[in-house]
C-alpha cells in the first residue's frame, strides 16, 4: 500500500514577508516589487526587482554560522526553521534518521562567487575565503539545514532552474511514499538579485523594464507583458507520512497526491511547441494522483509574465483540460511576488496549500488588457472565494525541465 503524504508545516522567506504576511499581501493585492537596493543599479536598463526586506539571519541561526553561508542558504535555513516551528515538530536523536532534507536552487551562491571574484582580483589568491566552495554550491542549502536542524535522513538537492523547488517537493514526496523517510523538509531557495545575474537576464531580454512603475511590472497573461521580475527568497514545506502526522496530532494543511515531471529535449530557454513537455507533466501528475482533469479546482500557473511562457502555458492547459480549461480558475502569484527562480515552485506550493486551507484563490494582478491568445480565467486583480478540492502547481525551467504537483484539500 502506498504511503500517503501530507503537508504539516510551511516556512516562507519572501518579498512579501513570512507565511502570514505573504498570504495577507496576496489577498490584499500588495506587491513585493520595488527599486533594487541590493546594489547600485542606476546604470542598468532594468532597475527593479522583488527583494526580501528586513531579513535578519541571526533570528534563525548563530551569527558565526550565518557568516559562513551565502544569502540563498540563509534564506533556506530560515524557511526550514520556520516550517518545523509551524509543524510543531521537534527533531531528536530518536527520529532524526527518519527526517530528511531536499531543498533545491537554480543558481546557488552567486553572491559569494561575485564577491570572492572581486577579492581575487583586488587582493590576490591568498585572500580568497576558505569557505568559498562550501558557500557557493547549491546543495549546501540542504546540507546546512540538516546541520542546524539535526535531520539525518535522506539529504539531497535538485537543480533544475525554475522548476527546482517543485522537483524538490515532488522527489521528497516520493522518498516518503516508498518508506525511506517519515518526514522531509522540502522546497527551494534563491538569492539571484546580484549585478551579474541581473546583467545576464537583461542580456537575454527576459526582464520587464517598467522602472517607473515597479508594482505594475509583473503582469502575467496581460497583453502588454514585457518580461518577468526577478525575485528572491525561500519556501520549505514539512512533508509528513499521514499516519506519522496523525499519531502526533499534527495540524494538516493538505494532502500531496500527485507529481509529474518531463523534459522538452528542445531548447535551452524556449519551451517546446505548444508546451508539449508541460502537457505530459500535467497528465503524469493527474495519472499519479489517480484523478481526472475534471477534479482539478485551481491551477497556480508558472505564469512568468514573459510573452512566450504565458502563451505556451495557456496552450498546454487547453490541450490537457479541453473545453474545461475555460472553467478552471488560474492565477499567477508572480504578479505580486516576482519570479523567485529556483524557489518559485516551492513558494507557489505553499500558496496552494494555503489556498486549499482557506478556500480562497489569490488573484493575478496587473491584468489590464486581455490577450486574445491567453483567454482563460486568470482570476484578474482580486482574490476569489471558491470551493477548491484539488490544486495544481506548475513550474517550468530553462533546459526544458517541467514539474507539476497536485494537492488535495484536507477534510
Amino acid at each position: 500500500m502506498t504511503r500517503r503524504v501530507v503537508v504539516t508545516g510551511i516556512g516562507v522567506i519572501s518579498p512579501l514577508g513570512t507565511k502570514e504576511q505573504l498570504w495577507n499581501s496576496l489577498l490584499d493585492g500588495v506587491s513585493g516589487v520595488g527599486r533594487i537596493t541590493h546594489f547600485d543599479a542606476s546604470d542598468y536598463p532594468v532597475q527593479i526587482a522583488a527583494e526580501v526586506k528586513d531579513f535578519d539571519a541571526t533570528e534563525y541561526m548563530e551569527p558565526k554560522a550565518a557568516r559562513r553561508m551565502d544569502l540563498f542558504c540563509q534564506y533556506a535555513v530560515a524557511a526550514a526553521v520556520q516550517s518545523l516551528a509551524d509543524a510543531e515538530l521537534e527533531i531528536t536523536e530518536a527520529n532524526a534518521h527518519r527526517v530528511g532534507v531536499l531543498i533545491g536552487s537554480g543558481i546557488g551562491g552567486l553572491n559569494t562567487i561575485e564577491n570572492q571574484l572581486h577579492v581575487l582580483k583586488e587582493k590576490g589568491v591568498n585572500r580568497v575565503s576558505p569557505f568559498l566552495v562550501p558557500m557557493l554550491i547549491p546543495d549546501m542549502a540542504s546540507g546546512q539545514t540538516a546541520i542546524i536542524t539535526g535531520a539525518k535522513g535522506p539529504n539531497s538537492c535538485t537543480v533544475t532552474a525554475c522548476a527546482s523547488g517543485t522537483h524538490s517537493i515532488g522527489d521528497a514526496f516520493r522518498i516518503i511514499e516508498r518508506g525511506n523517510a517519515d518526514v522531509m523538509l522540502a522546497g527551494g531557495a534563491e538569492a539571484g538579485i546580484t549585478p551579474l545575474a541581473m546583467a545576464g537576464f537583461i542580456a537575454a531580454r527576459a526582464l520587464s523594464s517598467r522602472n517607473t512603475e515597479p508594482e505594475h511590472a509583473s503582469r502575467p497573461f496581460d497583453l502588454n507583458r514585457d518580461g518577468f521580475v526577478m525575485g528572491e527568497g525561500a519556501s520549505v514545506l514539512v512533508l509528513e507520512e499521514l499516519e506519522h502526522a496523525q499519531a502526533r496530532g499534527a495540524r494538516i494543511y493538505c494532502e500531496l497526491i500527485g507529481y509529474g515531471a518531463s523534459g522538452d529535449a528542445y531548447h535551452i530557454t524556449s519551451p517546446a511547441p505548444e508546451h508539449e513537455g508541460a502537457q505530459r507533466a500535467m497528465k503524469e501528475a493527474l495519472a499519479d494522483a489517480g484523478i481526472s482533469s475534471e477534479q482539478v479546482s485551481y491551477i497556480n500557473a508558472h505564469g512568468t509574465s514573459t510573452k512566450y511562457n504565458d502563451y505556451y502555458e495557456t496552450l498546454a492547459i487547453k490541450k490537457v483540460f479541453g473545453e474545461r480549461a475555460y472553467q478552471i480558475p488560474i492565477s499567477s502569484t508572480k504578479s505580486l511576488t516576482g519570479h523567485l527562480l529556483g524557489a518559485s515552485g516551492a513558494l507557489e506550493a505553499a500558496i496552494c496549500a494555503l489556498a486549499l486551507t482557506h478556500q480562497i484563490i489569490p488573484g493575478t494582478y496587473n491584468y489590464e488588457e486581455p490577450d486574445p491568445d491567453c483567454d482563460l480565467d486568470y482570476v484578474p486583480n482580486q482574490h476569489r472565494r471558491a470551493a477548491i478540492e484539488v490544486a495544481m502547481s506548475n513550474s517550468f525551467g530553462f533546459g526544458g525541465h517541467n514539474a507539476v504537483l497536485l494537492m488535495r484539500r484536507w477534510d
